[in-house]
């Protein structure tokens, strides 16, 4: 059934929205991660000052509708939007902005608590969105999405979309999606012909172009433990592996171990020194500094490779789709971010307006054409929303998304104890340890953490 037009209830108070963020940086360019450090610090302390707002309250005509979301810059963007919802629904918003932690520990003591002060929340959907599903914190959309012909949910991408559901129920809308790139040195590969079409090919350019004694690496990435399995995903997928297979582990599988070997070997010879400590803050810089001839991570942090500020490579990088592994180029296409609905809102229908309207197909091309990549396919098929973007890294863009998959780490409650097994066979082939042996133990060890994983699924 279609969703009636937005309709404006008068008599609505003054407008309210609590950034709590500091100045709003432009949404045509992802934040660097400097920053983003100086708008982290000006968060925490708005967060203690906003920690004293009302309770629970009843369904009041006059009260905000209230969101809850990440320090982004897709929150930053939509501020400037929301006097338009509020004029359309006669009610004020409110919106607070957190660091991730801030937002998921917020999470955890008010919605344990079934508290009714929040109405909209965002969520990452492969991180918290099946603990929050089991917890009974989010509202079920489905009858929402898919009763509402103009809304069009076919027309959000599939892997993000099926993302959205957890239990057999639409619990988030994708907002806000990502894939890797591959980042390199367009100066550097005149004579290999441009960017490798295959892994295989950026392996062999990356071993002739290190100089590792002098500082210069054929390739940097991620390697800590945790912190490099959703980059590595891609490879995994890429090898034809995955990380369960029918709802059991996958990572002893030949493909998985040649994933990890491939992987550990393009680091290990290639690479810098330190690289299992690294994760994205300390692996990008590398490659801005121009030190290195190839780096792949997630294409939102383009920005800073165009940064004069923080780079040295901004005439020189180059954007390319995801190399193609034995089978074929499998990158991850993934909701980073998506708003879900409170249980316990009492303004759920006014939660749902919002939503509907800020995901729907006119304001997704106005973001993405400000350069926030959103999921419908619709903004993509529009040249004009890509505009913002580097002409080669648009294209990869495109291409990465239409093979994608909706994922880039387990799909478990644990998340975090899950990556960290995961990664265990990863570091050894960094540190040249023998893999199949190390893979072996970590499948056995990740296979015994998903039977305890699956018991806690009680929807």
């Amino acid at each position: 059934m279609t969703m009636p037009p937005i309709r404006r209830r008068h008599g609505a108070a003054e407008r309210s929205l609590s950034r709590g963020a500091g100045p709003v940086a432009s949404a045509k360019h992802a934040l660097s991660r400097r920053s983003f450090g100086a708008l982290v610090a000006a968060t925490a302390g708005a967060a203690t000052l906003s920690a004293c707002s009302p309770g629970p309250r009843t369904a009041d005509p006059n009260a905000p509708l209230r969101i809850m979301a990440i320090n982004h810059v897709w929150s930053q963007a939509i501020a400037e939007h929301l006097p338009e919802f509020e004029d359309l629904v006669g009610r004020r918003v409110s919106m607070r902005l957190l660091t991730a932690d801030q937002l998921s520990n917020s999470y955890n003591v008010k919605l344990n608590a079934s508290a009714t002060d929040i109405d909209v929340m965002m969520v990452r959907a492969l991180q918290e969105q099946i603990l929050f599903t089991r917890n009974g914190w989010l509202a079920d959309l489905t009858d929402r999405v898919e009763g509402d012909a103009e809304y069009d949910w076919s027309d959000f991408q599939e892997a993000p979309r099926e993302r959205s559901v957890t239990a057999d129920k639409v619990v988030s809308v994708p907002i806000v999606t990502e894939r890797p790139a591959l980042y390199y040195r367009k100066d550097l590969l005149e004579d290999f012909g441009g960017a490798p079409a295959t892994l295989e090919e950026m392996l062999e350019i990356s071993l002739e172009l290190a100089d590792r004694n002098n500082g210069f690496f054929g390739y940097v990435g991620r390697g800590q433990r945790s912190g490099a399995v959703t980059q590595w995903s891609s490879f995994l997928y890429s090898f034809g592996g995955d990380f369960t297979i029918d709802g059991a582990s996958g990572i002893g599988t030949p493909e998985a171990i040649a994933a990890y070997e491939f992987y550990g070997r393009l680091l290990a010879e290639t690479g810098p020194p330190g690289v299992t400590n690294m994760s994205l803050e300390q692996a990008m810089p590398i490659f801005a500094q121009g030190k290195a001839a190839f780096y792949i991570d997630a294409d939102a942090i383009y920005s800073n490779f165009l940064d004069p500020g923080i780079s040295t490579v901004i005439d020189t990088v180059g954007f390319a789709p995801f190399p193609a592994g034995p089978a074929g180029s499998v990158p991850h296409n993934i909701p980073s971010w998506s708003l879900g609905i409170n249980r316990f809102s009492l303004l759920q229908d006014d939660a749902w307006e919002f939503i509907r309207w800020i995901s729907g197909p006119e304001m997704v091309a106005r973001l993405q054409a400000d350069g926030i990549p959103g999921a419908r396919q619709s903004a993509w098929d529009d040249s004009a929303t890509l505009a913002s973007f580097p002409d080669d890294l648009a294209e990869s863009m495109r291409i990465n998304a239409e093979n994608g998959k909706g994922t880039d780490r387990p799909d478990v409650i644990q998340v975090g104890r899950a990556r960290d097994i995961v990664g265990r066979p990863l570091v050894a082939g960094i540190t040249g340890a023998a893999v199949p042996p190390v893979a072996a133990d970590a499948d056995a060890e990740f296979a015994d953490f998903l039977i305890r994983d699956n018991r806690q699924r009680e929807f």
